[in-house]
């Protein structure tokens, strides 16, 4: 049973939004990557690097740079999963809040790494 339009089109800004915060750590995620790449092809790896904070270069040395740059990796990673499993939530009920039936395997899960082994193991014989 669908509900008042006002209520739907609320809901789908609301999940609008919130795949544009997803979007929005993807692009910050990639350009982390980008810089640790640059950081391990550089051939001299104790010099220092300028990292930008803001609007203000700051040098500072590589090693911390990288570990910097992996703590933000780890915690860019964390939030977009929370987001995407909002998400999933919010577009359920977005299209229950249509009268649709639930999207089919939307709820799916990644294997982990551990799980692809054992996978492979057995595929192997």
């Amino acid at each position: 049973m669908a509900r008042d339009p006002a209520f739907v089109l609320r809901y789908l800004a609301e999940v609008e939004e919130l795949a544009e915060d997803i979007v929005d750590l993807d692009v910050k995620r990639n350009r982390n990557r980008e810089a640790l790449r640059a950081l391990q092809k550089d051939p001299e790896p104790e010099d220092k690097a300028m990292v930008c904070f803001g609007s203000m270069f700051i040098e500072l040395p590589k090693a911390k740079t990288r570990e910097m740059l992996r703590q933000d990796q780890e915690e860019l990673d964390e939030e977009i999963n929370k987001l995407r499993k909002d998400l999933r939530v919010k577009v359920n009920r977005l299209y229950e809040a249509q009268g649709k039936p639930e999207l089919k395997g939307f709820n799916l899960n990644p294997m982990s790494a551990e799980e692809m082994k054992l996978i492979n193991r057995i595929l192997e014989g």
